[in-house]
């Protein structure tokens, strides 16, 4: 199994061979932008059947794994449980409280999973008395990896993932927290599939909003003859379709960014490496909010590799879920780059 590491373009297999062909990565990352996305936009509520091209059903992991403090340690502990899930999510017999009325479905980055992405912020939610639940959507088949293949797909998974959610728990909405590629699959449910309806919060952590153009590579990829099928080849087809100017960003953000109804909101960061430049990550409208991490702690300089595992965006996250009973962030530093080591470490390992 390739093990995923759970940043948004950036698996653990795909960071081994960008490295090992010597090509930098962010130009990598974002230069494939002009891949077209399968199928016209659908209308109403998603579809779940074969009647998608190439839909197969989520996946939805069911051995509970313990928490864990880094991508890392996740992806090693996954290495030898390919079916684990955060603890305290995926209890189908989980029925919502009056207090926390609406289920929180979880939604990971590319190349990553369910686990990988989610393994510290699940059980942490589902301390604070909510119905937790977190899928593995995006896989290529015959292969033991997440979050690669078309958003268009993985949108209707995720969609189909919410309504079993609905009817085991017998909620009318749920909120939805997605990382990375996960807040584009999530939007795209959300805002084009009929799914606002369905759901009373949306949240994206490091929220590829509007891609990025990784310091002004991008362009200049996007320019050299031949350099966009290579470097699809290099990252995924999921990889590529959200980088600035790709037709499938261009199409969720046709129309506005946010539709009427949820609460959208965003939490990023100044210096995420993956999408720059960082105002990409907000959303416009009269319901959505943008979180800065910096502007609430000028000390945290937490990227898009750490995101899901800095202490901080988890308590600013569980205060957006719950500002009740949450408890209030504590700001800590973190010093610029944590996470990308790990990323390293487990690439080569």
């Amino acid at each position: 199994m390739e093990q995923p590491i759970g940043s948004w373009g950036w698996g653990v297999s795909q960071f081994r061979r960008v490295v090992s062909a010597g090509v930098l990565a962010g130009a990598v990352f974002f230069g494939a932008g002009a891949v077209p996305v399968a199928g016209a936009e659908p209308t109403g509520p998603p579809p779940v059947s074969a009647e998608i091209p190439g839909y197969r059903a989520p996946d939805i992991p069911t051995e509970t794994g313990p928490a864990q403090p880094d991508h890392l340690a996740a992806a090693v502990y996954q290495k030898t449980h390919k079916n684990a899930a955060p603890a305290g999510t995926n209890n189908f017999d989980c029925k919502p409280t009056g207090e926390h009325p609406r289920p929180i479905v979880l939604a990971h980055g590319t190349d990553s999973s369910a686990y990988s992405d989610w393994a510290a912020i699940g059980p942490q939610i589902s301390a604070l008395g909510f119905c937790v639940f977190a899928l593995n959507y995006g896989g290529a088949p015959g292969k033991d990896t997440w979050g690669t293949e078309d958003i268009v797909v993985s949108a209707h998974q995720f969609g189909a993932f919410v309504d079993r959610v609905l009817a085991a728990t017998n909620a009318t909405q749920v909120d939805i927290v997605g990382f990375s590629q996960g807040a584009t699959v999530t939007r795209y449910y959300v805002n084009k599939l009929g799914g606002a309806p369905k759901v009373g919060q949306w949240i994206g952590l490091a929220s590829p909003s509007y891609g990025g153009v990784m310091y002004g590579l991008v362009p200049v990829a996007q320019a050299i003859p031949g350099a966009l099928p290579a470097f699809a080849q290099v990252t995924s087809l999921a990889a590529v379709q959200q980088v600035q100017g790709s037709p499938l960003m261009v199409e969720l953000n046709a129309g506005g960014d946010t539709v009427p109804g949820p609460r959208y909101v965003t939490i990023g960061s100044r210096v995420d490496e993956m999408i720059q430049p960082f105002s990409n990550i907000a959303l416009h409208g009269s319901n959505a909010e943008n979180i800065v991490l910096q502007d609430e702690c000028a000390a945290d300089q937490t990227g898009h590799f750490h995101m899901v595992y800095d202490a901080f965006v988890q308590e600013l996250l569980l205060r957006t879920l719950d500002p009740v009973h949450a408890p209030a962030p504590t700001c800590r530093a973190v010093p610029l780059g944590t996470g990308i080591p790990e990323v390293i470490i487990a690439g080569h390992s």
